[in-house]
């Protein structure tokens, strides 16, 4: 195990920096795993105009979700959210972060 994932398993273990949540592919088991919440806002520019949107962004470990896609459900403290958009990895292939909409 590299120094990185290592450090990724401390992050994720931490009980004040992630949680646990409840992982749904299509059509697929549930699964736990732990996430760590983002929740920031994004200004995105179109043209001349900036527009602010509410967004909810979490990480999640690769080694609990190998292949998250849109439409696949997470579940945290009884919300439901579904993946909206493409799933990116970090530069270690350690962690997807995943923008959510509510259900």
């Amino acid at each position: 195990m590299s120094i990185f994932a290592a450090a990724i398993d401390n992050l994720f273990a931490d009980p004040n920096i992630a949680r646990d949540a409840v992982y749904i592919a299509d059509g697929g088991a549930p699964v736990l795993i732990r996430v760590v919440m983002r929740r920031a806002d994004e200004i995105t520019g179109f043209g001349e105009a900036r527009l602010w949107s509410e967004t909810t962004r979490v990480d999640l470990r690769v080694a609990e979700a190998a292949n998250p896609r849109p439409g696949d459900r997470i579940e945290i403290d009884g919300e439901g959210f579904l993946i909206q958009g493409e799933p990116v990895r970090d530069r270690e292939r350690l962690v997807w972060t995943v923008d959510l909409r509510p259900v």
